[in-house]
């Protein structure tokens, strides 16, 4: 049967390692061998139990529970996202500032962040986003409150090795989707310092000493693209993120524009659909 190191396990099932060892450690999914040196061991029973897993946290299962779900011993409780994002609408409803902030740490605590962020707080932005004023000043609020949990998550992941990254955005952007984007690579591994005022002309060259994430909503003017693979002559590490990735990354039909995307693309700066919020850095550490 073959065996595989933690990193591997990463790269084939699309996790992230710390993901992986919380699973383990704190509920208990995983039973992986060890090295002599104590590095984890996978075999392939264990990539099905994982994938298993992501199919129940992918249909909004929380983490605690999938333990009794893979025994057997219950069966998988209604409700899911919807369940989620309703208990933290209700509290924002209620005035209870201290539940938000309690249940953003519990649902941080039982899915990934990437499924956390674009299954709950994102779905619920975008319906607080679409009513009436009041309906309105929940979402402000929220805002406020994930903003206050980034900072947590952020100043977390500085107590850990990682690599260094700036994140900021370009343009006319949702600000709050900074945040949000913090959150998840914080996860991966990255100790994140955010840049929150977007900007029409970035200078990133001031920032050349960290991974650059760099959020850009709609489609790039011309004047944007020759930006990008300027950056790119100029030996920046910069990673383009938001609708402008997934929309540059889809291709256009002007032959001049997929020349800039394959070029962009070949030079590592464009997160893909499938990259937009899973960094493989740091897959090789167990």
């Amino acid at each position: 049967m073959s065996l595989y190191s933690i990193g591997e396990v990463a790269r084939i099932c699309g996790i992230n390692p710390v993901t992986l060892r919380a699973w383990q450690r704190r509920y208990g999914l995983l039973k992986p061998q060890r090295t002599e040196g104590g590095h984890r061991l996978f075999n392939d029973e264990d990539l099905e139990t994982i994938r298993t897993i992501l199919g129940w946290i992918n249909r909004g299962i929380p983490v605690g529970q999938v333990k009794s779900l893979l025994e057997g011993k219950v069966e998988a409780l209604p409700g899911g996202w919807s369940q989620a994002e309703h208990r933290l609408l209700t509290a924002l409803q209620d005035g209870r500032s201290s539940k938000v902030r309690q249940l953003m740490t519990e649902l941080g605590r039982e899915y990934p962040a990437a499924s956390f962020v674009n299954n709950v707080l994102r779905p619920l932005r975008e319906r607080l986003g679409s009513g009436d004023s009041r309906l309105l000043m929940l979402r402000s609020q929220l805002d406020g409150l994930i903003i206050e949990h980034s900072v947590m998550s952020m100043n977390a992941a500085r107590k850990r090795p990682g690599m260094l990254a700036t994140l900021t955005g370009w343009g006319q952007i949702d600000s709050t989707e900074l945040w949000l984007e913090a959150i998840v690579r914080c996860e991966e591994g990255m100790q994140v310092d955010v840049l929150p005022v977007p900007l029409d002309e970035p200078n990133l060259e001031n920032l050349s000493g960290a991974q650059i994430l760099l959020w850009s909503e709609g489609k790039l003017t011309q004047i944007q693209r020759q930006r990008l693979l300027g950056w790119v002559e100029q030996g920046l590490s910069v990673t383009l993120l938001g609708s402008a990735a997934i929309i540059l990354s889809a291709g256009e039909n002007e032959s001049q524009h997929a020349v800039a995307a394959d070029a962009l693309r070949h030079a590592d700066l464009l997160a893909t659909p499938e990259r937009e919020f899973l960094h493989k850095e740091g897959k090789n550490h167990d």
